[in-house]
């Protein structure tokens, strides 16, 4: 018989189907959160157990838990030395809420509770192990906590930042901690080493300073990609105009423009900078007013008024040739051949190394829609990418950049033009 609440599994994503994930709470007010953190994590795919503290058991009741997961929650080690099969049969273990008290002790190899002895197993088979610290600030600054920290993230130890809030060293947002988890267990660190600018979300041309032409992007896509590589290891530029996104931007490096001179203003800098890939997926407004207002236009006093318009700067130009370069095509089409074929010209136009393209015209994806189906073009290949979540395309998309990028500065340092780029 299977538990009722096993039903969510897999029902908002499958990029953590057949994983199976250990989930360990201590003693932090918090753990209430870790409820929800293992429902998100089952409605990701994951199969979640969980193990709790003789402390976090005070603050809620394991019965809590095991509604929750429809697992049976381990409490203590028994003959069946729960601590080495566990780490043995499961894929991944999240200390979370993980007090200042756990992670000393993890740090110093202390096993002297069932989460401190499991953790140890997982690290020895070299499993992931997530630790999400939950503490007063002073607490969490302490000298002994930062060494703790230290040493357990040189060790291959995923640490998650906490969310800082006043003098609280708070629990992160649960979407933070799942995606971030999902990406690691998906692809790992593997874009450490590469310098990403993106752009993201659209941009405002002024008529008036209330006034002003701009487009439906709501910038998912664009954050998708930036948050997808920062958890992947990069080095992230996130470049946005006004969002309007579900998804939050976790990139800590990050940009906000509103005008297309300044999206190009920010790209330049940071191609000078040394960022050696540019995705653009933000969605800059191609024209502009020629004539703008400084006080907003009295409609009593003009019935009509007519305008004229000029193209605002290419926002490609100021990267081209400079940088591994991706673009972005949305069109309106009736056919997937005609969406390839206006994206190509537009690649070859640009001399972007990859363009992706999506029909806009649809409505199920695209503009302000948490779902994309796309053409990955390049120089020699064209690869669909059917229709999942924008996350799901931005890590498959990453995944073509990476082997893109690899591929170009391999072929020119045997060439011998050189290159500094990874």
């Amino acid at each position: 018989m299977v538990h009722p609440s096993k039903r969510i599994i897999g029902e908002n994503s499958k990029e953590l189907l057949g994983k199976k994930l250990l989930l360990a709470v201590t003693g932090s007010v918090s753990i209430y959160k870790s409820i929800d953190l293992a429902r998100t994590l089952m409605r990701m795919g994951a199969e979640v157990y969980v193990m709790m503290s003789k402390a976090s058991q005070k603050l809620v009741s394991k019965d809590m838990f095991e509604w929750a997961t429809g697992n049976p929650v381990v409490t203590e080690l028994t003959g069946n030395i729960e601590h080495v099969t566990l780490a043995e049969d499961l894929d991944a273990m999240l200390i979370s809420p993980a007090t200042a008290n756990t992670i000393v002790k993890l740090a110093k190899g202390i096993s002297d509770t069932p989460i401190l002895a499991t953790a140890l197993n997982f690290i020895g088979l070299r499993k992931p192990v997530f630790v999400v610290p939950s503490m007063h600030l002073p607490m969490y600054n302490s000298p002994q906590v930062i060494e703790a920290v230290s040493y357990l993230r040189n060790i291959g130890v995923h640490v998650i930042e906490p969310l800082i809030v006043r003098d609280l060293a708070h629990f992160p947002d649960i979407e933070f901690i799942s995606e971030f988890v999902a990406t690691i267990l998906a692809r790992g660190k593997d874009l450490d080493g590469f310098k990403i600018a993106v752009t993201a979300g659209p941009t405002r041309e002024y008529l008036d300073p209330v006034r002003f032409m701009s487009n439906p992007s709501s910038g998912t896509m664009g954050v998708a990609i930036a948050n997808e590589a920062f958890f992947r290891g990069a080095d992230v530029l996130l470049i946005h105009g006004p969002l309007s996104s579900r998804v939050k931007p976790y990139v800590r490096n990050r940009v906000e423009i509103v005008t297309t001179e300044e999206m190009a203003e920010e790209v330049k800098k940071a191609v000078d900078k040394g960022y050696n890939v540019v995705i653009l997926a933000g969605a800059p407004a191609d024209f502009k007013f020629k004539k703008t207002f400084e006080s907003k236009v009295d409609t009593h006093k003009n019935e009509s008024i007519v305008v004229e318009l000029q193209s605002t700067p290419k926002v490609s130009s100021v990267a081209r040739g400079r940088t591994f370069l991706v673009g972005f095509s949305a069109e309106t089409v009736d056919t997937d051949e005609e969406l390839v074929e206006k994206a190509k010209i537009k690649r070859e136009r640009h001399s972007f190394d990859l363009i992706v393209a999506n029909n806009v015209k649809r409505k199920d994806i695209g503009f302000s829609s948490e779902y994309d189906e796309v053409y990955v073009i390049g120089k020699d290949f064209i690869r669909k990418i059917d229709k999942m979540t924008k996350r799901e395309i931005a890590r498959n998309l990453l995944d073509i950049v990476k082997e893109e990028f690899k591929s170009k500065y391999r072929a020119m340092i045997s060439s011998g033009s050189g290159s500094s780029a990874r």
